[in-house]
């Protein structure tokens, strides 16, 4: 008997249980709960309490509010008819985003980490009391196949690569990355600069799958592109120590205007968490000091960093839909794609994905994660920034609230692609849709470029 089956009653509500996708559910909520203990078990309880930095939240909030998250979308949302949006996006109180911005958490009078955890218990255990209960095959969309407990899933792995984001910021007290994985060596020769083209033409982008794509991703519609060249592999650091050697960041002929005003503001003079060190660049990676390895993609640069960059490499950013059309569409069959290397589920074997190799391989180390028109590492290792502003495709609906991505329109925020090494398998897909300010660069993020052809 299922772990699941042996603690419910075989016969609900004069029905019996049939606990296969609730099983499978099950164990998607264990493994993403199970990794969010992994990553905060080094930690003491001074480093989960206070903020390391004003852009990102005490650990110990995220915790709570991953609690809170859960008990309101797995049990209250659940508890009455869901007409297709939800009135309230996210719990009320001291854990909703929206009432206590970041920089405003630190003040809180937060629980301590060991409550927090016992609340997490706590909602999981009601959770799976009542998972037994839900019709699958129900016409609401919000439990239709069990969308919303991958949506929840999610979520809590979108907050496990938040964690690793203030890990990188704290100081003091090294973190010793847990079950660390070592990347694969790379077999074929790093060819710098290489760029592959894009014939060009009508694309499809987006999806339209209800089982764990959000809302932004949707619907699926056509694009008209033009031909155009780009980047075989994400920007090394190599290349951009090319572009800080040549003054790019004194020179501002290289900078927007925007780019220019973040640039007086910040002093910036190299990628974040790079400095100087007898002459020589060396850079932090979680809890390892080095030189920056020059086959690896360049990680921590803000949009206005890697426009420059493009600018001074006479080329430019992708737009995202450049972006998508690179990673999926084949230009020999018409057609996409799930993922670049074809439609297997990412995994660890297939792209630098899932945490546990605390950092970036080498640029094209994983050869199987190649576009059809032969991009390398398009899923993984850092997210990519694009010129396109977040905003919705044609024929947008919010669901299942407002919060998560409609309140984000506009030309304030920038969209990323791909994943990086902090990010979940359950929250990789060539579709997703990642947004930032322009000046973020706490996030794992880096770019590669294009050329019109």
């Amino acid at each position: 008997m299922s772990t699941l089956a042996a603690r419910l009653p075989g016969r609900i509500a004069g029905r019996s249980l049939d606990d296969g996708l609730a099983e499978q559910l099950a164990a998607l909520l264990a493994d993403v709960r199970a990794r969010t203990e992994l990553l905060i078990a080094p930690l003491s309880d001074d480093d989960l309490h206070v903020q390391h930095d004003p852009l990102m939240s005490p650990i110990v909030w995220d915790l709570g509010h991953i609690a809170g998250f859960e008990e309101l979308w797995l049990l209250r949302h659940l508890e009455r008819p869901f007409t297709g949006l939800a009135a309230l996006g996210e719990m009320p109180g001291l854990f909703n985003p929206f009432e206590h911005p970041r920089r405003e958490r630190g003040k809180l009078v937060l629980p301590s980490a060991a409550e927090c955890r016992a609340v997490m218990a706590e909602v999981r255990e009601r959770v799976l009391e009542r998972l037994a209960l839900v019709d699958f095959a129900s016409p609401s969309p919000l439990t239709r196949g069990g969308y919303v407990y991958r949506m929840v899933a999610q979520h809590e792995a979108q907050h496990g690569e938040t964690i690793l984001q203030t890990v990188q910021l704290k100081r003091g007290a090294p973190y010793h990355s847990p079950d660390r994985v070592a990347t694969p060596r790379l077999t074929t020769p790093h060819r710098a600069g290489a760029m592959v083209r894009f014939p060009g033409g009508t694309v499809q982008i987006g999806t339209d799958d209800r089982a764990a794509a959000y809302d932004n991703e949707r619907p699926r519609h056509a694009v008209r592109l033009a031909a155009f060249d780009i980047d075989e592999t994400p920007v090394t650091n190599a290349a951009y120590l090319g572009f800080i050697e040549a003054g790019g960041y004194r020179n501002p002929a290289w900078w927007s205007e925007a780019g220019r005003a973040w640039l007086a503001e910040s002093a910036a003079h190299a990628p974040k968490y790079w400095h100087r060190e007898k002459g020589e660049w060396w850079t932090r990676t979680m809890d390892v000091d080095a030189v920056p390895d020059p086959l690896h993609p360049v990680v921590h640069v803000c949009y206005y960093e890697a426009e420059a960059f493009a600018r001074w490499a006479g080329k430019r950013l992708p737009t995202e839909a450049e972006w998508e059309a690179a990673a999926t569409w084949d230009p020999a069959t018409g057609a996409s794609r799930l993922f670049p290397w074809g439609d297997t589920p990412p995994a660890p074997a297939l792209a630098n994905i899932d945490q546990l190799t605390f950092g970036t391989a080498a640029a094209g180390a994983y050869p199987l994660n190649r576009s059809p028109i032969g991009c390398m590492g398009m899923i993984g290792d850092v997210w990519e920034w694009t010129a396109s502003d977040f905003s919705p495709y044609p024929g947008y609906e919010s669901f299942p609230y407002r919060e998560y991505s409609e309140v984000f329109f506009g030309p304030d925020y920038k969209l990323l692609r791909g994943g990086s090494w902090a990010t979940r398998s359950i929250a990789t897909r060539s579709t997703f849709r990642n947004w930032d300010l322009p000046i973020r660069r706490q996030i794992f993020s880096g770019f590669r470029c294009v050329r019109d052809a």
